[in-house]
């Protein structure tokens, strides 16, 4: 069994609030125990992509790196540049529990929507064929597909038409992994599970539960537990006290 956690948008911003939400999260799976296969972060690590919130994020996650794999990518809040001079590649592959985790970039710099690019989906796809009979994880940040929460449909992935093509190309692909709703959320792409880790920052509102804010800070930290066994998925929701 391939069993990964999946976390997105920490958001820390170099204070006290935001670091203790993440260091939760942090404690919650370091003191599991049982095994992970690999720990997933689908962006929005740092509020404002500035070094000192990359250094705060280092420091946060370091009890993760000393356990388990983690492997993360950008998402809108954070810069591509600093994120690779200071955390890690914008982009991951990697094999754990017997699947092909592939994490990219699909921020834009400057704004709040997304796009991968032509060198993305090459990479991508590239990625893929090398291992056709490996079953394959693919995550980045932005949704490709309408979640029903229309502050963050409209600054989803654009132009996921390419995205479509390289992944209709891979039967061996289980799911694609994303963030950014800070809600989770399951629904389909391309004829595949779109599963949507919550946010640990906060939690998404969605339009029949309140007109006026778009997100507030849970009492409870959450995050997904993804399995895959003998062709079989399953996601689980875990909420954790703060």
């Amino acid at each position: 069994m391939t069993v990964l956690a999946h976390l997105s948008d920490l958001h820390l911003d170099g204070g006290a609030t935001r670091a203790a939400r993440a260091a939760r999260a942090v404690r919650y799976l370091c003191a599991l125990p049982g095994h992970l296969d690999a720990v997933l972060i689908t962006g929005d690590l740092t509020e404002n992509g500035a070094a000192a919130e990359y250094a705060q994020v280092s420091e946060v996650l370091k009890p993760l790196h000393e356990r388990f794999p983690v492997l993360v990518c950008p998402g809108n809040h954070d810069v591509s540049a600093v994120f690779a001079e200071l955390l890690a590649p914008p982009r991951a592959a990697a094999v754990h529990g017997g699947a092909h985790i592939l994490l990219a970039d699909s921020s834009l710099p400057g704004v709040a929507h997304g796009r991968l690019s032509p060198a993305t989906l090459e990479w991508l796809d590239a990625r893929l064929a090398s291992a056709p009979q490996t079953p394959a994880f693919v995550g980045f940040h932005h949704p490709p597909a309408a979640l029903g929460i229309p502050f963050i449909d409209a600054i989803g992935l654009r132009d996921p038409s390419g995205l479509a093509a390289v992944l209709s190309r891979h039967r061996q692909v289980v799911a694609v992994l994303v963030g950014h709703a800070h809600a989770a959320v399951s629904t389909t792409f391309a004829g595949l599970p779109l599963l949507v880790a919550p946010g640990v920052v906060s939690t998404a509102v969605l339009p029949w539960e309140n007109t006026e804010t778009w997100s507030y800070q849970d009492a409870n930290v959450s995050l997904m537990f993804h399995t895959y066994t003998d062709g079989v998925l399953a996601t689980h929701v875990r909420s954790v006290p703060v």
